[in-house]
Order: C-alpha cells, then structure tokens, then sequence
C-alpha cells in the first residue's frame, strides 16, 4: 500500500484537513450534494464513473445520479 494513500476519511475546517468518522464524511458529502440541488436544481449536479469499475458499480453510480439526485449529467470514459 502506498503511503500517500488515506486510510481514513478526512475532512476540511476552515482550510485544514482533519481525521472524521465515516458518519460525519458522509453526512457532509450528502450534505453538500443537497445544499447543491437546493439552490440550483439537479442539473447542477454530474458524476463521472469510470470503465474500470464493475458493471454494478457504475449502474449504482447512475441510479443514484437519476434517482437519488435527479440528474442525467452522467458520464464515463466507457465510450471513448
């Protein structure tokens, strides 16, 4: 495993990256991507998966984009 990797999640307060949860990492992720869609709808909104994901990866991918979100702004370097 290579050192530069994180082993744990990290959030940033006021500028300086800090240890969290998976609860707290999470919350702020879901947190943001609703702060998002609330004041500039789900087409604000994109993911972008990649091809060297499983196919069940990047269909859960989607479905959370389409159905979660609400969003069609999904991509992938699957077609290139």
């Amino acid at each position: 495993m290579a050192r530069e990797r994180l082993t744990v999640p990290m959030v940033r307060d006021n500028g300086t990256l800090r240890r969290a949860s998976w609860d707290e990492a999470l919350r702020r992720a879901a947190d943001g991507i609703a702060t998002v869609v609330a004041g500039h709808g789900p087409s604000a909104f994109g993911m972008f998966s990649c091809s060297k994901a499983t196919n069940e990866m990047n269909y859960m991918a989607q479905k959370f984009a389409r159905v979660v979100v609400g969003s069609n702004n999904i991509d992938s370097c699957n077609r290139t």
